[in-house]
């Protein structure tokens, strides 16, 4: 698979959403930084420290499940919230209120700028499908089809392993392997034949836990270091940067 830049015993490609087909990355950090210096702001009163939406991002939420992410950063500053449910309104004290007062800042975002793809990662996944690899998307978000469809690009994953079929299946969240290896065994393909896609630390750790054959991590952000720490194989600024033909 030398024109995809790929080793030769990769099979399938498993690919996440946000910042690596779609430009919807930053829209996530800036729903997470608005939800959590909200409540932030008035849990700490002149004590506020702000969410950083590089840092605190990167370290705590980047391509986790929203609940994890909700978790893992008040973690680090030392807050413990009720778990609640995941249907608690978006105004509920808890974590999946925080969780879910997110996505809907989320979604009132895209459904009002759009939703722009990479162009690079299209012209990577024509090529991959030609030369008759299969793929999948594999992403924490419960809005992935609807973002697929939005680009029209659902045809493109022969499976999709999200938010919602991780909840019916009660997958853990990354860092943990278990939505990527669910991907490939959904395509038939042992993870040491199949390459990741990803470009969350969190989706980096999941490559290396699950064993999968190549882990391919993309820097949109300048965070090259890191993504080699936690288990790429390679990183790239664009998927266009992989192979010759793309």
């Amino acid at each position: 698979m030398t024109e995809l830049g790929l080793p030769e015993d990769i099979q399938a490609c498993l690919f996440d959403l946000d910042g690596v087909v779609t430009k919807t990355a930053v829209v996530h950090a800036a729903a997470w930084k608005e939800t959590f210096d909200a409540f932030l702001r008035e849990r700490d009163g002149d004590d506020f420290r702000p969410f950083d939406q590089a840092d605190d991002y990167d370290e705590y939420v980047d391509g986790r499940p929203r609940a994890d992410g909700v978790r893992a950063f008040l973690a680090s500053r030392g807050i413990e919230l009720p778990e609640g449910t995941p249907d608690d309104p978006p105004d509920a004290r808890t974590v999946h209120g925080l969780g879910n007062r997110k996505n809907e800042l989320v979604l009132r975002k895209i459904r009002a700028e759009g939703v722009e793809p990479y162009q690079g990662t299209l012209r990577y996944l024509h090529a991959v499908r030609a030369a008759g690899l299969r793929t999948a998307i594999v992403s924490s978000s419960a809005n992935t089809r609807e973002v697929l469809r939005s680009i029209d690009a659902e045809r493109l994953f022969d499976v999709r392993v999200d938010g919602v079929v991780a909840a019916e299946r009660k997958l853990p969240g990354k860092p943990h392997p278990d939505t990527f290896l669910a991907a490939a065994h959904d395509l038939g393909v042992e993870a040491a034949h199949a390459a990741v896609f990803e470009d969350a630390l969190a989706g980096m750790d999941a490559g290396r836990a699950g064993g999968f054959g190549y882990v391919v991590g993309v820097d949109r952000v300048g965070q090259t270091d890191a993504l080699y720490a936690h288990g790429a194989s390679v990183v790239v600024k664009d998927l266009a940067e992989l192979g010759s033909d793309t």
